[in-house]
């Protein structure tokens, strides 16, 4: 009897340690709405922003952007730059570890900056680190791998020499394409290095599962330098790009995150949720790109005559709730130091506007009395994308008697197939800023850019114009050039800019740490969950 009691009251007191330690050994999970499935977790085949968000939390490149989207150091602790500005030296973090606990090194960066460019690796950001000396003629197998700009002093040490005085080659290093890989464990697995299980990287967090359009996880990783200031012990991400869907989900208090939900939902959802709803104003041009391979598109008539067409003030008002802006230039206002170069009928009214583009494409021989103009509008899958589609569609049959079908692919499907060079009429796309420079939004253009310029542009002065401010080093001059750049693009319209974009966000008031940023960087390390 005696023996029982002990054991009921030791029973009893396990109990109650167990209970009492509850709270602290809850997990601290936060649960990310991603708008799409991945097409890879690999860095030197990533392009699209739900990819950037999960490699971010898996891997640090030398900077990184804040919680506030500034730049800061990552797995560089420090860094100094020649009076030329043409060389970086970076010392790596005594304390920088892979998640299988082995340093990161100077020669793992040189391994995966050289991997990028490798033409055999085909890396479809490959230009990102096109300032570093010699890259592009690396890139394009005019010179050997060992030509690069790029020298491990040793371990913890590492020196990049550039073309150029590049202004924000600090934040092209922050770019998902520049985050390294471990050279032991991609020259040990292959293309395997990807998988979980196998994955090895130097984030805050390491790849736990991945259940293809279901869900990914990544637990907090150990060995990670900062990893006592890392709340989260893990984050799982839900590729939904139904944004009704993740709408309920957190409806549901089954997400805590929701990226871009449906712009018609802002009034409803911020009548009940208040501040978890997030409306940031982002460097990012929504557009439609034209074929010019195939006419009528080859057309620069019939291409400034369907752009005019599209009133954008009825895009951003009645389909996206005044949460974006009209849109007359590719680059998108607030870039410090340049001024966009808007399309010369941004300042019509609409209707002076749609006058104009039915003199031109009778210019062009088609539409009422002409050619019948068939048009196919491909887009994303995604409710405001289907909306706007329609009401350009509309805006054509209305001012054209135009034959408008519209055609739509998951958003990694419709990436892969314009980027491949599908041929098409009209595709959607939207850019958001890499680092903020024009270039950025500009490069995207240029004849040689074959990933992607979707519609294959190809104009010698516009292509000069570009060159010519990669060789400008006064930064004054330099604007200028890219502003002229610009001009052209907008009076030739092989894209037709329609809103410069906000990131829409539902952040739930359990999430702590979140800040709205222009970059739209929102790395989990940063942030935290209480209930």
């Amino acid at each position: 009897m005696a023996n029982r009691l002990i054991g009921f009251r030791a029973a009893l007191l396990a109990g109650a340690i167990l209970l009492g330690a509850g709270p602290a050994l809850a997990e601290a999970v936060l649960h990310r709405g991603n708008a799409g499935e991945p097409q890879t977790l690999d860095q030197a085949h990533t392009s699209i922003n739900i990819e950037e968000f999960i490699l971010k939390d898996l891997y640090e490149g030398l900077t990184i952007y804040d919680a506030s989207g500034k730049i800061v150091p990552g797995a560089a602790e420090s860094w100094t730059v020649s009076d030329d500005g043409t060389v970086y030296t970076f010392k790596l973090r005594e304390n920088a570890r892979w998640s299988d606990g082995s340093p990161v090194t100077a020669e793992d960066f040189v391994f995966s900056f050289t991997r990028v460019e490798d033409p055999k690796t085909a890396a479809g950001y490959a230009n990102i680190l096109y300032p570093i000396k010699n890259a592009e003629k690396v890139n394009k197998g005019e010179l050997g791998l060992d030509q690069l700009g790029l020298k491990a002093v040793d371990a913890t040490t590492l020196e990049v020499t550039l073309e150029r005085p590049t202004p924000f080659f600090l934040e092209l290093l922050a770019h998902q394409t520049a985050l390294p890989v471990s050279k032991a464990s991609v020259e040990k697995n292959g293309a395997d290095f990807v998988k979980p299980g196998t994955m090895v990287s130097n984030g805050a967090f390491k790849l736990v599962s991945h259940v293809p359009n279901d869900n990914l996880v990544v637990e907090k990783n150990e060995n990670y330098w900062d990893a006592a200031n890392v709340k989260l012990d893990k984050v799982i991400f839900y590729p939904i790009d139904d944004q009704a869907a993740s709408v309920r989900r957190f409806e549901a208090k089954e997400m805590d995150l929701v990226y871009n939900f449906s712009a018609d939902q802002i009034e409803r959802l911020k009548a009940s949720y208040g501040e978890q709803v997030h409306v940031s104003p982002t460097l990012a041009t929504y557009y439609y790109a034209f074929d010019t391979r195939q006419e009528p598109y080859s057309d620069v008539n019939v291409r400034r005559a369907l752009s005019m067409a599209v009133d954008r003030d009825f895009l951003a008002k009645e389909i996206y709730s005044g949460s974006q802006l009209p849109a007359y230039s590719m680059v998108p206002p607030g870039m410090e130091g340049y001024e966009p170069a808007t399309a010369d009928f941004g300042a019509l009214s609409q209707l002076d506007r749609e006058d104009e583009a039915l003199k031109l494409m009778k210019e062009a021989g088609y539409g009422e009395g002409g050619k019948p103009l068939k048009i196919e509008i491909r887009y994303n899958t995604n409710p405001n994308h289907e909306r706007v589609a329609t009401a350009v569609a509309d805006m054509w049959k209305n001012t054209f008697g135009a034959d408008v079908s519209m055609v739509n692919l998951d958003v990694s499907s419709h990436y892969a197939y314009l980027q491949e060079g599908g041929a098409f009429n009209v595709a959607r796309a939207g850019w958001v800023a890499d680092y903020a420079d024009a270039e950025n939004f500009l490069a995207l253009s240029v004849s040689t850019n074959k990933t992607f310029n979707y519609g294959k542009f190809n104009n010698v002065e516009y292509d000069a114009l570009m060159k010519q401010s990669y060789e400008e080093r006064d930064p004054a001059t330099r604007a200028k050039v890219l502003h002229e750049a610009e001009a052209l693009l907008m009076k030739e319209q092989p894209i037709a800019p329609l809103l410069t974009q906000a990131d829409l966000w539902l952040v739930s008031s359990k999430v702590q740490g979140w800040q709205d940023n222009a970059a739209n960087q929102h790395l989990s390390r940063f942030l935290s969950v209480s209930e």
